[in-house]
């Protein structure tokens, strides 16, 4: 069985990541306790009890350890992924893998260098069945051509247990360069856009506290399709879940929407898809639909293959979300 070690436990996006490895079929050696955030570890511990907390060296150099997960500190998963390539594992990590463009080409040389596989697991659409069933819809032509793709990222803020990094812009990579890297991703996937650019770049602070941006949108174009994300902290608290996310995609002969967490006064569950094409429309349910992407990501850890997702899709991901960050901000 597969072995793999959980550190940088400061996000619990910890949680999805070791939990969908697990029912994948890996096993996990131990996860290291260090942490920005002491209840995170308490709700790792909780979940999965049979798991022991073992030092990050430890960890590290444990030869049986094939790859390791992390939720890390934003900016500090670049490091800890190079560092654990450098000790002959592949890296798993939640998003954003990298928040600056010296650590992207940090960990560019060191993929080159060490073969190892860097992946940022991209949840918003490798968590939600939906999106692998509207994939499967556009690559099969149900509507065409794609023309465009819009993201919507809304997030709940939930201030009260935000760790002290979260409020830090270097530290959690702004909001452009933690979120929208969801709807960058799932952009190229449904288009099959090759030369993915970003045109417009913006950022706001509303009121959510001083300074913190709470609001980013950005337009992407390419050598056809076009792309619209917004993501912000504004979920009212009166919404079931953290936030009402969404993917619109626009084709010549028909349109998709998923309603991924909650559809709003209608259908009960999680990850609605809405079909229109000439024959009419067509509500497609698919919770409880297998996640692909685990398992495939075992396999290629095992035969060194690439059937998850490309490593050269990861990089074009990290560096638009960081280049649309930059721009937004003014900076070079």
């Amino acid at each position: 069985m597969m072995k793999f070690a959980a550190i940088g436990l400061d996000h619990r996006h910890i949680y999805d990541l070791t939990e969908n490895l697990l029912k994948a079929g890996a096993e996990c050696a131990g996860y290291c306790p260090e942490t920005s955030d002491p209840g995170v570890i308490e709700g790792f511990a909780k979940r999965f009890p049979r798991i022991e907390p073992k030092p990050r060296a430890a960890l590290l150099d444990d030869k049986s350890v094939a790859f390791v997960a992390t939720a890390a500190i934003p900016a500090d998963r670049a490091q800890l992924a190079i560092a654990a390539m450098r000790a002959g594992k592949d890296v798993m990590s939640d998003k954003p893998g990298v928040t600056t463009l010296d650590d992207l080409e940090a960990l560019e040389d060191c993929v080159r260098e060490t073969k190892r596989i860097w992946h940022t697991c991209f949840t918003e659409r490798f968590l939600t069945p939906s999106t692998y069933e509207a994939l499967a819809l556009v690559r099969a032509g149900a509507i065409g051509r794609v023309v465009q793709t819009i993201g919507l990222g809304p997030h709940r803020l939930n201030a009260p247990i935000r760790p002290a990094w979260f409020w830090e812009r270097e530290r959690y990579g702004g909001i452009l360069g933690d979120i929208a890297s969801h709807q960058i991703d799932q952009f190229i996937a449904f288009t099959g856009a090759k030369e993915p650019r970003v045109e417009l770049a913006r950022i706001g602070s509303f009121g959510t506290r001083p300074g913190f941006q709470d609001f980013g949108e950005i337009v992407l174009g390419s050598e056809g399709p076009r792309g619209y994300v917004r993501v912000d902290w504004f979920t009212p608290d009166g919404l079931p879940t953290w936030g009402d996310g969404r993917i619109m995609v626009l084709g010549t002969e028909g349109t998709i929407e998923l309603r991924k967490y909650v559809d709003v006064e209608g259908r009960p569950g999680t990850d609605h898809l809405f079909l229109v094409d000439k024959k009419g429309t067509r509500h497609v349910a698919c919770e409880g639909r297998p996640l692909p992407y685990f398992a495939a990501f075992l396999a290629d850890v095992r035969d060194r293959t690439e059937t998850a997702m490309a490593q050269s899709h990861v990089f074009t991901v990290s560096r638009l979300t960081i280049a649309a960050q930059l721009k937004a901000e003014g900076r070079p």
